[in-house]
Formats: C-alpha cells, structure tokens, sequence
C-alpha cells in the first residue's frame, strides 16, 4: 500500500479511536453527573455540554470506520434471496446511491460550515462555542463515508454478503 493509502487508513482508525474514547467520556461524565446530583451537588456546566457534543462527534467520527468494517446496518433479506449477478448489481446500485447521499451531505455539511465561519455563529450554553468546530464534523464524515462507500461500488468486495442473518 502507498503512503497516500497508509495515511488515509491512519486517519480513518484515528478518528474511529477518538470516536472510542468518547464512548468513555460519555460513560464517565454521565456517571460523575449523577454520583454529584445525588450528593446535592450541582454538576459543572461543561461537563452536560461536552456530552452533548461527544455524541455528535462520536457518531460522525465513528461513522466511516464503520463503513469500512461493514459494521454498518443493512438489512440483507432481498440480496440473499437473489442470484450472485443480480446480488452484484443491486449491491453495487445501492453503495452507489449511500456516495451519492453522503456526497451531497458532505456538500451541505460544508457550506453550513463555511456559513457558520463566515456568521461567526456561536453555541450558547455553558460557554460561548464556535458552531463551525461543529459542523467541520459533517463534511469530513460523510466525504470519508462517500469514498468508502465507493470501495463497494469500484471494488472487488460488496456491501452485501448475500447471507440473510447475523453474521459474526
């Protein structure tokens, strides 16, 4: 593999990673914010924030990791019914309509990016929060999604087994 493709996977698992440790995060805060209500204490104000935010990103930032794994959820009851040329075709029909979903989101994630920047939008709650730190998730997300998804759609591999079922 050359380094462009080296790089691409190091990134890729990165994000997946930090997507990881903000699973932790939101088990720790949300423990802590219990454990102090429960004593009578108010909880910190960033602590109910940062949570907020580490489901968004945890999302976004897990997502094309995902997609790569085939960890995503797809339901396989037609493919499997279906001969392998009629399965390739419909496999390869559907990954080619996510790139084009996820094209246009990341497309749309970036222009509310840029609008976000050019509006120098804030996130009023605990703190006063740039909304384009935000929204730099979605274009990232859904590219990297888009040209995974394209994996499926250019590849040797398919999305789709052809095996109804759970498969592990």
């Amino acid at each position: 593999m050359n380094v462009i493709g080296r790089l691409y996977l190091w990134v890729l698992y990165a994000m997946a990673g930090i997507a990881g440790a903000m699973l932790i995060w939101l088990m720790i805060s949300v423990v802590t914010s219990v454990m102090m209500r429960n004593l009578g204490l108010q909880p910190f104000a960033w602590l109910f924030t940062s949570s907020e935010y580490a489901i968004l990103y945890m999302t976004m930032l897990g997502a094309p990791w995902l997609v790569r794994e085939k960890g995503h959820v797809h339901i396989e009851l037609v493919t499997a019914a279906l001969p392998p040329p009629s399965r390739r075709v419909v496999s390869r029909s559907v990954a080619a309509a996510c790139v084009a979903v996820c094209a246009l989101l990341a497309w749309k994630g970036g222009e509310l990016m840029l609008t976000n920047i050019a509006r120098n939008d804030l996130d009023v709650r605990a703190y006063y929060f740039p909304k384009w730190i935000l929204t730099a998730a979605f274009p990232i997300s859904f590219g990297l999604m888009a040209m995974e998804f394209s994996r499926f759609v250019f590849g040797s591999d398919l999305m789709h087994s052809g095996e109804a079922g759970i498969h592990e």
